[in-house]
């Protein structure tokens, strides 16, 4: 894939005007307050061979009461509150099976993984959780169900989802609840971006080549979905264009960075055709907190090691702890800050 946006010393400046609602954040309190019940989880012991984790079945309460699944890993014998990731999952991803997502916990957190209604079907990761609310006229995928008005868009449920997710996981007991981060690939990576505009005292978040950012610039500059489906949407609905843009604009990843104070750790690959880099650049340089990036310059959408961001995770904990590294000459990849 050749480079097809701007060039990297104009991205890393990349802060462009992105349309925000005036009611923006009436919105959100309004969702959070009307549609978001007590997430009341149900966690049941699941059996697996896995000698070193303990596994929980998790079902909570997520926009609307719907019931949202989702994994609970824990280190076995836990004698003291751990810090915790909540982790979001890619478009058509779900939570799959717990042998499948070992790393966080493996590192010594208590790990949330949590479905994304719906979803589940794309590929190797099967998902368990519906959506119980239909939509109108859509393009196959979910980036158009309900675009017709925020109050319907899929997005709204899932960001409620999100936010509840984060309060299950800081009602665990083996839990510290001020040491809990975000994450997420892609898909999961737009999530966490708006879980942290919306949810306060974060330890982190880490948006890996994070989507659903800048909208405007986005529809239209690739032709890779998913946001190529906006663009067969609207090529179906002609003279929707202005609605639909208002739509996006209550769910667009920059618009909920302005308001994330947590610290932030990006991703970006340079060649991405899926998530366009000045839409990620976008985003972290709207961030309200502190935010670093690294740069992949020859990955597309495939950019993002975990050791890194786990790295970062365990640094902001504890500045006196010791972290993985690897030789950085070795990598190809540019950290900035």
């Amino acid at each position: 894939m050749p480079r097809f946006d701007l060039p990297p010393a104009e991205l890393r400046t990349y802060r462009p005007e992105v349309a925000e609602p005036a009611d923006f954040d009436e919105f959100w309190a309004m969702t959070l307050t009307d549609h978001r019940p007590d997430p009341a989880p149900v966690i049941t012991p699941f059996a697996t061979p896995l000698r070193l984790v303990d596994a929980f079945d998790v079902t909570f309460a997520g926009f609307d009461g719907h019931p949202i699944k989702a994994w609970l890993l824990l280190p076995k014998n836990v004698s003291e509150p751990l810090p915790g990731v909540v982790e979001y999952l890619g478009y058509g991803g779900g939570r799959s099976v717990p042998d499948e997502r070992l790393a966080w916990v493996s590192a010594g957190y208590a790990y949330l993984v949590m479905d994304t209604r719906s979803q589940g079907g794309e590929w190797w990761s099967g998902g368990a959780t519906t959506d119980p609310v239909g939509s109108g006229p859509a393009v196959a995928g979910w980036m158009t169900r309900g675009i017709e008005s925020p109050e319907t868009y899929f997005y709204r449920r899932v960001f409620t989802d999100a936010v509840q997710a984060v309060e299950v996981l800081r009602r665990q007991p083996q839990v510290n609840p001020e040491q809990v981060a975000v994450t997420g690939c892609s898909q999961g990576g737009g999530i966490a971006i708006a879980a942290a505009g919306l949810v306060s005292g974060l330890v982190g978040a880490i948006p890996d080549m994070p989507f659903l950012c800048h909208f405007e610039r986005a529809v239209g500059l690739t032709d890779r979905e998913p946001f190529n489906e906006v663009v067969r949407y609207l090529s179906a609905h002609r003279g929707a264009e202005a609605q639909v843009f208002k739509t996006l604009s209550y769910f667009d990843g920059v618009n909920f960075a302005k308001r994330a104070t947590a610290p932030a750790y990006f991703s970006v690959g340079l060649l991405d055709p899926v998530c366009p880099p000045s839409t990620i650049f976008a985003a972290r340089n709207h961030w309200g907190g502190p935010s670093e990036i690294v740069e992949y310059p020859f990955n597309e959408h495939d950019g993002g090691e975990w050791w890194r961001r786990a790295d970062w995770l365990a640094s902001r904990l504890s500045a006196d702890s010791p972290t993985w590294s690897a030789d950085s000459s070795s990598l190809s990849a540019n950290s900035l800050s």
